[in-house]
């Protein structure tokens, strides 16, 4: 059993859960990257950090892998800024749009990484420190040759649940039927975290995940979209 951990946890270090995807990014999101970047831009480099310093309050702090072009993750920001975000995304243009959004709409409450999740995770948050973790919308990996490379397995589970607070949410979101199942059938077996809507029963989308365009333009094609919301117990 430790053995095979060891393994696992050697393979989240060495297997990426994203492929860099081609894109230009336009002129005003490489100004943004240029200018807003350096004030709300962060860096593995610099190490764990401290949230009441990097926002300059306490508060609860939610904390968003993969967040695209960052429509959902703005929308949240501006309803609820009682709380802190954080942000992950590889891409750049993604990174780009945030940030000019950011600045357009005059947000406070948001910090971003440009760097894998499980780097982030694992150098630069604290342990019992996330009051939500959200992944909506991550690649499914369809074909059965490349399931490992989904992030979703349990040696992740037990990563993110040391990072969230007694409590705290472990909220995902995928378009993709099989992989809600992997979903389900990871999280159902990890240890410290309870289904808030049930054993082995998806969540109705809480009002908290805006409806993003790529869920709409789905919808519009028959896709069907499933939610699952895990609180750690202990």
């Amino acid at each position: 059993m430790v053995g095979e951990m060891t393994e696992q946890k050697q393979h989240l270090r060495t297997i990426r859960s994203f492929v860099m995807r081609a894109g230009r990014t336009t002129l005003g999101q490489e100004r943004a990257l240029e200018e807003v970047w350096p004030i709300f831009g962060l860096s593995v480099a610099n190490g764990m950090i401290d949230f009441k310093q990097v926002f300059g309050r306490e508060a609860e702090t939610v904390l968003e892998i993969g967040f695209g072009m960052g429509e959902s993750l703005i929308s949240m920001a501006k309803d609820a800024p009682q709380k802190n975000f954080i942000g992950i995304e590889v891409h750049r243009p993604g990174v780009g749009r945030l940030l000019s959004r950011i600045a357009e709409e005059g947000l406070e409450n948001i910090r971003v990484y440009s760097e894998d999740a499980i780097d982030v995770l694992g150098q630069c948050i604290p342990n019992n420190s996330l009051n939500t973790l959200q992944l909506f919308f991550p690649d499914p990996w369809h074909k059965k040759k490349h399931h490992k490379r989904r992030i979703v397995q349990a040696v992740f589970a037990q990563s993110i649940k040391a990072k969230l607070e007694i409590g705290g949410v472990f909220h995902m979101a995928t378009d993709w039927q099989q992989y809600a199942e992997h979903m389900m059938e990871v999280m159902e077996e990890a240890p410290g975290f309870i289904n808030s809507a049930g054993a082995n029963v998806y969540s109705p989308q809480p009002p908290t995940r805006p409806v993003t365009k790529f869920q709409r333009r789905g919808e519009r094609l028959g896709h069907g979209v499933w939610d699952l919301i895990y609180r750690r117990e202990l």
